[in-house]
């Protein structure tokens, strides 16, 4: 084979790249699972920011559509590339001259093997969520990533006792006043909007170790109380659209964060009531399984999600070769996404982008960036057979990320959390209650990144003020006044 490459979460470009620029040559895909993914509804929403659906469809679907590319449905069992082979679970060894492995992230689990704890990872598991939740009162979600945002927000009808590590929700992707922002969705009904209000510099009261927020559908309260490998691709942006989330319960909507805890230890009803240390919160009956949080409280439920993140799936190839490996576990890729074995790629969540930086960009586990990561690949792959130069894409110039939470449309740019800034920084924020939170990072009076939730209609400005560096100093305040048009005024 020419060129082969092994995925979980596939990347509909790299294999265009490939089989339509290598027509005459044999293009080979191994996945474990029958689906692919595919990147639909494509469309360019600024220089750097894209939109589009994740669809499933057959893998079939792709050998219609390039005659040279081969599907070989079967799991990996190891690679041996100093000989350049590979060998499936099923016994079969094929040969390649380019590899790119592409085989995403697995969840890092709570436990592996208690059949209360599940993880959402892929499609098969996201069915399993839907069915238990469906006789579900009360589950314990967690976890502080994008499934656990999504989730909490649209299940319905089950109480959601939500755990989270740090002092706000939603760390990776909002500062604690974004935070402060979507809290109110949670509730049942949204609040009338305020006006807009902006000031330079905030600062947002942390909640304490034990402090947590409980929300329902009609009142707001704050108070103080004491594995393996999946063989199923990653779930795509709105991974839950026509998913029923719903449990058992009358009540539309109770949602609980606990802060800053994680969880302890879990129990079966059985270990539970052996136990005479544990006391949980007042319950009606007993429950299948109970968590113990490390800030001393303990919830039953009928079951955990497990959202915790994930690790680079990275294990079948490893034994006898010699992958240098980041700090995350990740295969280091250089800047043509070359591992450090020879004629072998990596792309996605599998890998970690080890070349210099762009001051403006980083990398996250994001389907964007997958697709990017993907699409690149395939041209460095390309340009190598072909012994073609090839620049780093203008994708990695600058970081951006379109997404929804809470029903919010949210724009990322750049060190839109001030990542790796230091001190050396300065906020500018404007927040209208229910309806935009806007979040400018200023270095050296310069914007280097930036937060937009809601239909504000800046990220392309703010995205040409990023790639630009002008010198805003002289805007000041001024340069959020909702009175001032801001994007006629960049235009």
């Amino acid at each position: 084979l020419h060129i082969l490459y092994v995925t979980s979460k596939l990347k509909n470009h790299l294999h265009w790249q490939l089989s339509s620029q290598f027509a005459s040559e044999d293009v080979a895909l191994i996945t474990a699972g029958p689906h692919i993914k595919a990147v639909t509804n494509y469309k360019q929403v600024s220089r750097r920011l894209e939109e589009f659906d994740v669809e499933e469809k057959p893998s079939s679907v792709l050998e219609e559509k390039y005659s040279n590319l081969t599907i070989i449905h079967s799991a990996v069992k190891s690679l041996r590339t100093h000989t350049h082979c590979v060998e499936t679970a099923d016994g079969r060894v094929f040969g390649y001259e380019k590899l790119c492995i592409c085989s995403g992230a697995r969840p890092k689990l709570l436990t592996q093997e208690n059949p209360h704890v599940l993880g959402i990872r892929d499609t098969d598991s996201a069915q399993e969520f839907q069915k238990r939740l469906s006789t579900a009162k009360r589950i314990v979600v967690v976890g502080n990533g994008g499934i656990a945002l999504e989730l909490v927000y649209e299940v319905r009808r089950c109480e959601v006792i939500w755990a989270v590590k740090d002092k706000a929700i939603g760390n990776t992707f909002f500062d604690a006043g974004a935070a402060q922002f979507l809290i109110p969705s949670l509730e049942g009904d949204k609040e009338q909007a305020a006006a807009p209000c902006k000031r330079q510099r905030f600062t947002t009261e942390e909640p304490a170790p034990d402090a947590a927020h409980t929300f329902t559908a009609d009142e707001y309260s704050r108070g103080q109380n004491p594995g393996p490998v999946e063989s199923g691709s990653a779930l795509g942006p709105d991974w839950h659209r026509g998913i029923e989330l719903q449990g058992a319960e009358q009540a539309s909507r109770r949602v609980s964060v606990e802060y800053q805890c994680e969880v302890e230890h879990i129990f079966t009803s059985e270990e539970f009531l052996d136990s005479s240390k544990q006391t949980p919160k007042p319950d009606s009956g007993s429950w299948p399984v109970y968590v113990q949080l490390t800030n001393g409280e303990t919830f039953g439920c009928d079951f955990v999600v497990s959202a915790t993140g994930v690790v680079p799936n990275t294990e079948p190839f490893l034994h006898g070769n010699n992958f240098l490996l980041a700090d995350d576990g990740g295969l280091q890729v250089d800047d043509h996404m070359m591992t450090s074995e020879p004629d072998v790629y990596a792309a996605g969540d599998v890998c970690s982008a080890c070349w210099e930086h762009s001051p403006l960009w980083q990398q996250m586990g994001l389907w964007t960036q997958a697709r990017q990561m993907g699409w690149y690949a395939g041209r460095c792959m390309a340009a190598d057979v072909l012994s073609e130069p090839i620049d780093l894409d203008f994708c990695f110039e600058l970081f951006s990320h379109v997404t929804k939470f809470f029903n919010y449309k949210v724009v990322l740019l750049g060190k839109f959390n001030a990542q790796g800034l230091g001190s050396n920084h300065e906020l500018l924020v404007r927040c209208t209650k229910g309806q935009e939170y806007v979040k400018v990072v200023l270095s050296g009076g310069r914007m280097v990144g930036a937060v937009l939730i809601g239909e504000t209609d800046l990220e392309e400005t703010f995205e040409n003020l990023i790639l630009n560096q002008m010198d805003l100093t002289a805007y000041g305040e001024e340069l959020l006044n909702p009175d001032i048009d801001i994007e006629d005024y960049f235009d």
